[in-house]
């Protein structure tokens, strides 16, 4: 069917709609890949090594020759993973993505045996590197975001859900980074992706929801900067910080019952150990509080301390952008509802449109 080298822009497109191969090795997209691509390493990371070592100290030939005798005994198993995972995504689908670092020898070697056993290949000019730039380049940009505010413990995230259940544009931040904000936020969960990957995440999602809402602003949560260990970029961040914010008000008591219902389950250890790790910022007396009260097992009290100290810090937040500083619409509600308060939120964004 045929090899066609293409733009960064249209393989993120096709990448929406078919098997994207990234034959990097391991390690490479162990780091950091292209969402959505699965991993066929044409060289494992030592051979990878060898065969860098000898293109810069001998030459590329040599390293032509040397790359064959790790590729040829592979090639089978690699063209059957490869077909497993385009039946697994569409049974009919002919068509495959194929990227490496640089769009160089390992992604043509891989599409040249795709297209000899009948399959359309499309490889990434300038590989890997080249979506690195798209990313950063996307993320640079004044989208048109909207903000959804809360204090700690108004359950934005969920009210995010319901708003992609209603049609909304939504992008995730917390979900792409893995991680629930606060000191709190990695207790249970996964490690968090690396800040690359975290990024390659936040960009395709980003052109996702244009696509698929292009007359509507993306809903993001009000974040801090840090979300964990990744960061939003600084200049989206900087941004982010201009936009409109839905400010969610919930009473302190309903937000409070709703973190002890959340997090109280949560391993008594790693809250004590959570709590520890904003002591300098918590301040010496109420850590103490904290700690007593959730050794006597008085989830209530410990958080009620702690849900205080947010407050503060999220005022503080909302008061320091920078001027012009963003208008703010407030929505109140009585308790923690995804449905009910989504419904809201839309039914006054529309009043004002």
């Amino acid at each position: 069917m045929g090899i066609e080298k293409i733009p960064v822009e249209q393989f993120v497109q096709l990448s929406q709609k078919h098997t994207v191969i990234d034959v990097r090795s391991n390690a490479e997209y162990a780091h950091a890949h292209i969402t959505g691509a699965s991993s066929i390493p044409l060289f494992n990371d030592e051979e990878r090594a060898i065969v860098g070592t000898i293109y810069k100290q001998q030459s590329r030939e040599e390293a032509i020759k040397k790359g064959l005798d790790f590729f040829g005994p592979k090639m089978k198993e690699m063209l059957l993973t490869a077909e497993g995972l385009i039946k697994e995504k569409d049974p009919d689908d002919k068509t495959v993505l194929v990227h490496c670092w640089r769009g160089g020898m390992r992604s043509a070697a891989v599409a040249w045996l795709l297209d000899l056993y009948g399959f359309k290949v499309y490889t990434l000019i300038g590989g890997y590197k080249s979506f690195r730039n798209w990313v950063i380049n996307e993320l640079s940009k004044n989208h048109p975001f909207q903000i959804l505010g809360g204090n700690t413990g108004s359950g934005k995230t969920i009210v995010l859900q319901s708003l992609k259940n209603s049609n909304e544009a939504v992008v995730d931040l917390e979900g792409l980074a893995g991680h629930k904000g606060s000191a709190f936020g990695n207790i249970g969960l996964p490690k968090q992706p690396s800040q690359e990957m975290f990024e390659n995440k936040l960009a395709i999602a980003i052109r996702t929801e244009q696509e698929k809402y292009p007359n509507q602003k993306i809903w993001l949560e009000d974040e801090s900067q840090r979300i964990g260990t990744v960061n939003i970029p600084q200049s989206m961040w900087v941004h982010m910080r201009t936009c409109e914010i839905v400010f969610l008000d919930i009473p302190f008591s309903s937000r409070l019952k709703y973190l002890v219902e959340t997090y109280g389950t949560l391993d008594w250890v790693a809250l004590r150990d959570a709590i520890l790790r904003i002591k300098k910022r918590l301040g010496g007396l109420e850590t103490k509080t904290a700690i007593a009260a959730l050794e006597e097992k008085n989830i209530h009290g410990c958080f009620e301390v702690l849900l205080k100290y947010y407050d503060k810090q999220y005022r503080k937040g909302l008061e320091n952008r920078k001027e012009p500083k963003p208008n703010i619409i407030t929505v109140s509600a009585d308790s923690v509802k995804d449905i009910e308060n989504a419904r809201e939120i839309i039914k006054i964004n529309n009043g004002r449109n």
